[in-house]
């Protein structure tokens, strides 16, 4: 979905790691979006996606996402929001950004390293959470493996991206997680006023993100 940004087929993916043991009891991290427009809050679901969210974890923890812009907003669908080029919010190519190439992070006590081309990491077409309000979904270009650090919160029932859902499109777009408060603020920011590109008139930003 977007400009850098929608996923891949194949499942079991060949490019991910052993599953990762996590303790069943362990509850979900919940990370909280501090924007310019309020706050909300999301689960993050860690037990069923451990690869897609330690990404997002690790990129909070290490301060990616601070000063970043919502670069992509459409009334009616979603609010699109992680790169890093959108700390200036009106740059030109706002939704081609990704993590560093190569980097790394942990997942459940093992190494991913993200791709050395655009920081891209594995897809996980392992959940069959659907793009229903409120839910977060990776953002990624249609190839297989092209999510990063974009993603957007659907604002209504996108059921046309789940990746499981072939007979209503190709799009593919794993959901990590979910708002469990603040949705009046994500509706707020669906709300805003955009120029012909969909990125906001007056600038919407995220000041931090932080996981607890």
């Amino acid at each position: 979905i977007g400009t850098q940004d929608t996923v891949s087929p194949t499942h079991p993916n060949p490019l991910l790691p052993p599953a990762p043991l996590l303790t069943p009891t362990m509850p979900n991290p919940t990370a909280t979006f501090n924007t310019t427009e309020g706050t909300f809050t999301a689960e993050i679901f860690m037990d069923t996606l451990p690869i897609t969210a330690s990404n997002f974890v690790d990129l909070c923890n290490t301060g990616f996402y601070n000063g970043v812009h919502f670069h992509r907003v459409i009334d009616g669908f979603m609010l699109q929001f992680g790169c890093p080029h959108a700390k200036n919010a009106k740059a030109q190519n706002s939704g081609t950004g990704g993590p560093k190439p190569g980097s790394t992070y942990t997942c459940g006590g093992r190494t991913i390293t993200r791709d050395a081309n655009e920081g891209c990491i594995p897809d996980e077409l392992v959940d069959k959470t659907s793009n229903e309000p409120g839910t977060l979904s990776m953002a990624n270009t249609g190839a297989p493996n092209s999510g990063g650090s974009q993603f957007f919160v659907n604002t209504v029932h996108n059921e046309f991206l789940d990746w499981f859902r072939p007979d209503l499109g190709e799009s593919q777009h794993p959901v990590f997680g979910r708002v469990v408060t603040g949705m009046d603020i994500v509706n707020k920011i669906g709300k805003a006023r955009c120029d012909s590109n969909d990125n906001p008139n007056t600038p919407i930003m995220m000041n931090t993100i932080t996981i607890a």
